[in-house]
């Protein structure tokens, strides 16, 4: 048996910005506990450039549905075998106000929309930014 493609959600020196219809100004944190935003802003909060995108929705799936240390890998080959929302689809990005900012190494950390570290990275040429997805068509 093969193991097939991977498909991976991760981007480098890329700053994700809040979504263009997000109905707050600055970011917000989230509140309705066991939902995908307070999971990912959890995570991040507690541990800044430390998970990738992938390792991010790993361990957020990983948490919503309960899956046991030893069912990890089946977890992520199943989630990876085809493609994925990637972080553009956020509702940190999407709801929330926040920036996503990806490492050199594809670590992400969150970036307050209303902070001077945004400012620096949306002014730096060097990254890349990618609006966050709308939640609603245009």
């Amino acid at each position: 048996m093969t193991a097939g493609r991977r498909y991976s959600t991760n981007y480098a020196t890329t700053l994700i910005l809040a979504s263009a219809d997000c109905l707050v100004t600055g970011s917000v944190i989230p509140g309705k506990a066991g939902t995908v935003a307070v999971l990912q802003y959890a995570l991040l909060i507690a541990a800044p450039y430390t998970l990738t995108s992938d390792a991010l929705l790993l361990a957020v799936a990983a948490q919503r549905k309960n899956t046991p240390p030893d069912k990890l890998a089946e977890l992520e080959h199943a989630m990876f075998s085809r493609p994925q929302a990637c972080l553009r689809a956020s509702p940190l990005v999407k709801n929330y106000g926040w920036g996503l900012h990806h490492d050199a190494k594809g670590r992400i950390a969150l970036v307050g929309s209303e902070t001077a570290r945004f400012q620096e990275l949306v002014a730096d040429p060097a990254t890349t930014k990618v609006a966050g997805m709308r939640s609603r068509r245009a």
